[in-house]
C-alpha cells in the first residue's frame, strides 16, 4: 500500500532547527515506504486564514489538497514563548477547509508531532499544544513525540543531528505515521 504523508513545520528562516527536525522525521516515514510532501520555510507564508474568504493562495489550495489525501502528518514547530508558532498554527488553521470532506479535518490521519525550542520548558509545552491541535482536528498523535530542546542539539546542513538519540526519535515517528496508516488501511480491507 502507497502512503503519503504531509510535512509541515519550520520557520521562516530557510534551514531553521525545526525544519531540519522535520526533513528526519520526513526521513523516517521515507524509509518505511511512505511518499512525502514538505510544506516548510516560505511555504508557510500564507495570508491569516479567514474562513468568510473563499479565496486561497495557490499554495494555500496545494496545502490543502496534499491534506486532503494525506494518509498522514507531520507537524513540526519552532517553540516561540511556550508554544506553536503562528506561521505553524496558520498553516493548520486552513485543515478547516476540510470541514465538509469525506474525512474532515485529519480525521482517521495519525500526526507526529515535535516541537523544537531554545529550553526545555518551551519545547514541552508547544509539543502538548501541538498534540491539543491534533485533537481537536480529529487527528491521532502518534504515541512518540519529540520535544527538542534547540540549547542541547543541533541540525548540521546535511540534517544530521547532534544526537543520536534524538534523531532516531525523529525517524521513529516518522515511521510510526506510515505504519498506522498501512495498519489502518489493512483493517478497513484496503490494499
Amino acid at each position: 500500500m502507497s502512503v503519503k504523508v504531509v510535512g509541515i513545520g519550520g520557520s521562516i528562516r530557510p534551514d531553521s532547527q525545526s525544519e531540519r527536525a522535520l526533513k528526519i522525521a520526513l526521513a523516517g516515514a521515507r524509509e518505511a515506504g511512505a511518499q512525502t510532501v514538505e510544506y516548510s520555510g516560505a511555504d508557510l507564508v500564507l495570508p491569516f486564514y479567514d474562513p468568510s474568504q473563499p479565496e486561497r493562495s495557490e499554495v494555500a489550495r496545494r496545502l490543502v489538497a496534499d491534506l486532503a489525501s494525506a494518509d498522514g502528518v507531520i507537524l513540526v514547530s519552532p517553540g516561540y514563548h511556550g508554544t506553536v508558532s503562528g506561521l505553524v498554527k496558520n498553516a493548520l488553521d486552513y485543515v478547516e477547509d476540510l470541514r465538509a470532506d469525506d474525512r474532515p479535518y485529519l480525521d482517521g490521519r495519525a500526526v507526529g508531532c515535535v516541537a523544537a525550542a531554545y529550553g526545555w520548558q518551551a519545547s514541552v509545552n508547544t509539543l502538548s499544544a501541538l498534540r491539543s491541535i491534533v485533537h481537536a482536528l480529529r487527528g491521532w498523535p502518534t504515541p512518540l513525540g519529540a520535544a527538542v530542546n534547540s540549547a542541547q542539539v543541533k541540525f548540521d546542513d546535511d540534517c544530521s543531528c547532534s544526537d543520536l538519540d534524538v534523531a532516531a526519535n525523529l525517524r521513529t515517528i516518522g515511521r510510526q505515521v506510515v505504519e498506522f496508516a498501512q495498519a489502518r488501511a489493512s483493517h478497513r480491507g484496503v490494499s
